[in-house]
């Protein structure tokens, strides 16, 4: 239990009295004295395995497969698949893998887990003002204000609940006369049933079968334990007095919390200012040097309010309307951070890049469907329709210390500069770089996204996914852009045939690089690695064998089989 300083002496003066005031610890007949009548009720709404959800919301980890998060060397959070095939918290890495061999892992990130967890706060709070993170994941809110304008409790948790649900997370939620009580609550409840609300006045007996290792303190557990005390209904039944002299200040806040009477006082964030700016023309605009003259000074605004906040902005989105409503919005991303300069560049850019009616549908929003192809067309730097409107909202913003360069590698800024100016020069997608991918041939392990951007929606996901049939490491250096005809015979000088389950009728002895080329012994070899996708499909299904060899040119080849065919597709160099 992660407890706060316990508010001894303040009652909350705003709570209606409701006439049945708070008997003491149940059993004793002993009067309450830390917590006066009328204590508001508390809604908890928690997130189950947030830290496992917050790496599949940032793409480190893939979804639907057996995760784990590891701490100090120990199993910390693990998904439902993971579970299924025996992973429990607490156990060591290696006894996690015996027991399942497939299990993705990843170190636990407490800023990570912030960081994700900001936007669901923020939509949270669009429906049910008034809330404090206890931790991520994990936020309360008082039950008074929420009830008063839904009009019950369960239409209150409802809307939280369909707020989670809109961001395509699970949620579930507790009420109760207190926050420990309303979180045991919330963890009590299951997929299909994921609300669970205690009766005003009945805490103490919801909580009296729970164990105390709740309590999540380690050490005045096990003395706990020790001492005979398995529920917290026994703590309860002890004198608070008593409480307080043998366990200190830790037993007599797990005490009250025991007796449904959690001292802790919900005191509600303050939600940060709003960091977008928009820009209105009136009248709209048509050109796009002269909107990109225009957005400078709100650029430079947004930049420089962001640094007096100690932030940097490292994703933004641009949302572009024209004088019909049509929209056009896109995200951006920044290898550092955005200076006023890029922002005004990716406005120009999205401009640009929707110069044709295809575009144009693709980046139209969903409520406008009737896609103003032709007029975003542009005749040189003039669009076919006024701008009325853009938008700049910060998606992602870090610490401004935190995007520094790094100590070994990172970009240098001169590279970056001169990289930039040629995007500025030929457009946004004249200059690419390399991102992993995920695969099982070489060309689908690299792809090519523009200078400065981040790799598509669910790329990292993709690339940490196991593959069946991918060739181990080292990999190659050379990959070709297409695959080369080659020749692979066997020492019969017949192609090479490989079986159903990757049986030789006899091994490789000859290659030529080419059609024509002269034959080289096969000097080494390694294979077959079969390659067997979409069996279930009859048009997309794939059937090949890889091998890698040593020529007698000393060469290594890596090469692919198909439909009695052999093609090169990487060389080792």
């Amino acid at each position: 239990m992660n407890a706060r300083t316990p508010d001894t002496g303040t009652p909350d003066t705003g709570t209606p009295d409701t006439g049945t005031p708070d008997t003491g610890t149940p059993g004793t007949g002993t009067p309450d004295t830390g917590t006066p009548a009328g204590v508001p009720r508390a809604l908890i709404v928690w997130f189950p395995d947030w830290p496992l959800v917050a790496a599949q919301l940032a793409e480190e980890i893939p979804e639907r497969v057996p995760a784990a998060l590891l701490e100090k060397g120990l199993v910390a959070v693990c998904s439902s698949e993971a579970r299924a095939a025996g992973v429990v918290r607490g156990i060591r890495v290696r006894e996690a893998q015996s027991r399942c061999p497939d299990l993705v892992t990843l170190h636990a990130d407490p800023d990570r887990d912030s960081r994700e967890f900001e936007p669901v706060v923020t939509a949270l709070e669009a429906v049910l003002p008034g809330v404090q993170i206890l931790r991520p994941g994990l936020c309360v809110i008082r039950a008074r204000g929420a009830v008063r304008y839904y009009g019950s409790e369960e239409a209150a948790v409802g809307a939280a609940l369909e707020a989670a649900a809109q961001l395509g997370l699970e949620a579930r939620a507790g009420i109760a006369d207190s926050v420990f009580a309303a979180e045991q609550a919330a963890r009590s409840t299951t997929e299909l049933s994921p609300l669970f609300i205690v009766k005003e006045g009945d805490s103490p007996a919801f909580l009296a079968g729970i164990p105390v290792t709740v309590l999540g303190e380690p050490r005045l557990v096990s003395l706990l334990i020790r001492l005979g005390i398995q529920t917290l209904g026994s703590l309860a039944a002890l004198s608070p007095s008593d409480v307080r002299s043998r366990f200190g200040s830790a037993g007599f806040l797990a005490h009250a919390c025991a007796c449904g009477r959690d001292p802790r006082e919900i005191v509600p964030r303050i939600p940060p200012p709003p960091q977008d700016r928009t820009i209105t023309f009136e009248p709209g605009l048509d050109r796009v040097d002269q909107i990109a003259f225009a957005v400078r000074p709100t650029a430079e605004e947004f930049v420089e309010r962001l640094r007096r906040q100690g932030l940097a902005c490292t994703t933004l989105r641009v949302s572009i309307t024209d004088d019909a409503g049509h929209r056009s919005e896109r995200s951006w991303g920044h290898p550092h951070h955005f200076g006023a300069g890029d922002v005004v560049d990716r406005v120009r850019w999205q401009l640009q890049s929707s110069g044709t009616p295809a575009a144009a549908r693709r980046k139209t929003s969903p409520a406008n469907t009737s896609a103003p192809g032709a007029r975003w067309r542009m005749t040189g730097e003039a669009l076919g329709a006024p701008i009325i409107q853009i938008r700049i909202i910060p998606d992602a913003v870090d610490l401004l210390g935190r995007r520094g360069q790094a100590l070994f590698g990172g970009v240098d800024e001169r590279l970056d500069h001169g990289l930039r100016r040629l995007q500025t020069m030929l457009g946004h997608g004249s200059v690419l770089h390399p991102v992993p991918g995920g695969g099982r041939l070489l060309a689908e392990r690299s792809l090519l996204v523009p200078w400065g951007e981040e790799a598509p929606s669910g790329t990292a996901a993709r690339a940490g996914r196991p593959w069946p049939g991918a060739v181990p490491d080292p990999l190659p250096a050379t990959v070709f852009p297409e695959p080369l005809p080659v020749r692979l015979l066997d020492e019969h000088s017949g192609t090479l045939q490989v079986g159903e389950r990757g049986d030789l009728a006899a091994p490789p002895a000859w290659f030529s690089p080419g059609p024509r080329a002269l034959r080289r012994a096969v000097v080494g070899w390694a294979g077959p690695w079969l390659l067997r996708q979409r069996w279930w499909d009859a048009e997309e299904k794939r059937q090949a064998e890889r091998f890698q060899i040593l020529d007698s040119e000393n060469e290594a080849w890596l090469l692919l089989g198909e439909g009695g065919e052999w093609w090169a597709e990487a060389r080792y160099d």
